[in-house]
């Protein structure tokens, strides 16, 4: 008599109901992870942990820097996102590169990432270095270039100083590409008070070419290069 007494409470309950409990009603849409179109939810799911809820940096670079946003292109971005950057903790998003994003969701992601943060014209009427490098540079030449634009801050032979961490830690440099070098020295850390590359020195820019320089010498400061001074870069400059 109780058991009967039971199910017929659990059947009124699900009339009553209109729909049993935790499933869905019939015109709830379920998106499968390849369908999801929504650029807050794609950008916290597969970019936040590393650049920040709101861009603003974290592990990784701030990508909603203005300054950044306006020297490198629309195809530059979508590739960093949908390809990676080889040996650095940042993923190949895509799914022809082996990521879980669709084109489309990888064109989501670059082109809310420049209607949200870019500021259009912010570097009108300014030379600005390329994005990427057009020369591999000259590390001895970077070297004086660095105590002009970068020893106030990060000290003597790039260790550390009043106002900068240390440059040539060895695990900064492993886990930086060529292009990640560049790109801080040009538009900096806002996010550490780091300056872009017109602000190291009251108006004196540094110019496309010193920018190649210092990431040179930065580069010969990697362990592999430190202990094979004949050993070739892991990376050309132009790779991301």
């Amino acid at each position: 008599m109780m058991r009967q007494l039971f199910f017929m409470f659990v059947a009124f309950q699900l009339c009553a109901c209109g729909t049993p409990p935790g499933k869905p009603s019939w015109d709830a849409q379920v998106l499968s992870p390849d369908q999801v179109l929504d650029f807050p939810t794609l950008f916290q799911q597969n970019c936040a942990g590393c650049h920040g809820k709101d861009g603003d940096g974290g592990a990784a670079l701030p990508i909603s820097n203005p300054t950044y946003l306006a020297i490198v292109d629309g195809d530059g971005l979508r590739k960093t996102i949908a390809q990676g950057v080889r040996g650095t903790p940042m993923a190949a998003f895509g799914q022809s590169a082996g990521g879980m994003l669709t084109d489309e969701q990888i064109d989501v992601l670059a082109s809310g990432i420049r209607s949200r943060w870019s500021k259009p014209g912010l570097l009108d009427g300014v030379t600005a270095p390329r994005y990427t490098s057009t020369s591999s540079g000259d590390a001895d030449r970077g070297a004086a270039a660095y105590k002009v634009f970068c020893e106030s801050c990060h000290g003597p032979n790039g260790r550390g100083g009043p106002k900068g961490s240390s440059i040539v830690d060895p695990a900064f440099l492993t886990l930086t590409s060529n292009q990640g070098l560049r790109t801080i020295v040009i538009v900096g850390r806002p996010d550490f008070g780091a300056p872009d590359w017109r602000t190291n020195v009251p108006g004196r820019a540094m110019s496309d070419q010193e920018v190649t320089d210092i990431v040179a010498w930065m580069i010969r400061q990697r362990p592999e290069n430190m202990t094979h001074s004949n050993a070739s870069d892991r990376e050309s400059p132009n790779v991301r």
